[in-house]
């Protein structure tokens, strides 16, 4: 085989494997998704340590119904589907920590049990669920519309056209308030130091290098694919709908938005999914802002985290990872990994 060729096989197995892997940092671990499989991968408690990994399958309901492919209706799908997974890894994480057992039972939640029986778990998880998407609304939604409102009429009603810039800057403003306050929490800056190694690791995995902590650590932590990406493509977006809809009553404003939601996170969606396929000035400009806002939402890890991040990937990916191996643990659904297989020992697995 010439070099020419050899090189050239080489791009095209680099380029198979963008995009080919997502994930997310929970508790104390990892999750990775690939195609119809996802594997969470934790950090356990104990003297010793040891990595737990369970891998799952997933369906996603795009595959059934051809519409929900469609670009921006596929944004939209993804990102509920995308929320419920959310939601069910964060749960299974909380439970291996013991999280649901840390006190004893109030009688309120002794009431909840009775009443809602096997079904508690699922019944705060909804009624947690409403009470951020209130808190949310609130706070993202008709709080900047009321500051600009208040913003205008304190200048006369001279802000024109600046109300919709206003208005974005406001939300984005909060956003990162926000973020910059959760992120000295505790228990968020490990999950912070997660997400940063769940980057480093997909990106070593993507420019085809073996999976060890020395390259992973080598990685840059700012991922254009990354959720943090999508919020402020999101916002900005927001920003450019927001300016056709109008400000004579806060009311109609909001309710107009509503409907709106859907196609800006549609877009969104186009553009990351892009953006995480093309390097260009285009997507370098527009990616710019989620980049650097990441320097807030993800930490560097240490080798620990990074060792949790590796057995995620391999754990989705084992056809392209015979060597690694784990022990199934009786009377669970879960495995754990063998140290010894976590790191590769040579380039077999690099392209």
């Amino acid at each position: 085989m010439s070099e020419k060729h050899r090189k050239e096989q080489d791009t095209c197995a680099l380029a198979s494997r963008r995009g080919k892997i997502g994930g997310e940092a929970v508790l104390e671990g990892i999750m990775m998704k690939s195609g119809g499989t996802y594997s969470i991968a934790l950090r356990q408690q104990g003297p010793d340590k040891k990595i737990r990994v369970s891998n799952h399958p997933y369906t996603t309901i795009r595959d059934k119904y051809r519409i929900l492919r469609l670009p921006i209706i596929r944004g939209v799908v993804n990102m509920v589907e995308s929320l419920l997974l959310s939601y069910k890894v964060l749960d299974i994480s909380a439970e291996a920590w013991g999280l649901e057992e840390e006190e004893e039972p109030t009688k309120f939640e002794l009431f909840l049990k009775k009443v809602f029986g096997a079904n508690i778990t699922n019944f705060i998880m909804a009624i947690a669920g409403i009470l951020g998407l209130v808190l949310g609304f609130g706070l993202f939604f008709f709080l900047p519309m009321l500051a600009t409102k208040g913003l205008d009429m304190l200048l006369g009603n001279n802000l024109g056209w600046f109300k919709n810039l206003t208005e974005g800057i406001i939300r984005i403003a909060i956003f990162v308030l926000y973020v910059c306050a959760v992120s000295h929490m505790n228990d968020i800056h490990r999950v912070f130091q997660y997400h940063g190694a769940e980057h480093k690791t997909i990106f070593c995995y993507e420019a085809g290098l073996p999976l060890t902590v020395e390259n992973v650590r080598r990685q840059i932590r700012f991922h254009p694919r990354c959720g943090t990406s999508f919020i402020f493509v999101a916002l900005i977006l927001s920003i450019i709908v927001a300016s056709f809809i109008t400000w004579d009553s806060l009311w109609v404003r909001l309710l107009i938005k509503i409907p709106m939601l859907p196609l800006i996170v549609g877009l969104s969606f186009e553009f990351i999914k892009y953006a995480g396929t093309h390097d260009n000035v285009f997507t370098h400009i527009l990616s710019a802002p989620g980049l650097w806002m990441q320097r807030l939402t993800t930490k560097e890890p240490d080798d620990d985290q990074i060792e949790v991040a590796i057995s995620a990937v391999k754990d989705v990916l084992r056809e392209e990872y015979p060597d690694f191996a784990s022990e199934a643990v009786p009377g669970e659904d879960y495995r754990i990994v063998k140290e010894e297989t976590i790191e590769d020992t040579d380039t077999a697995a690099a392209v």
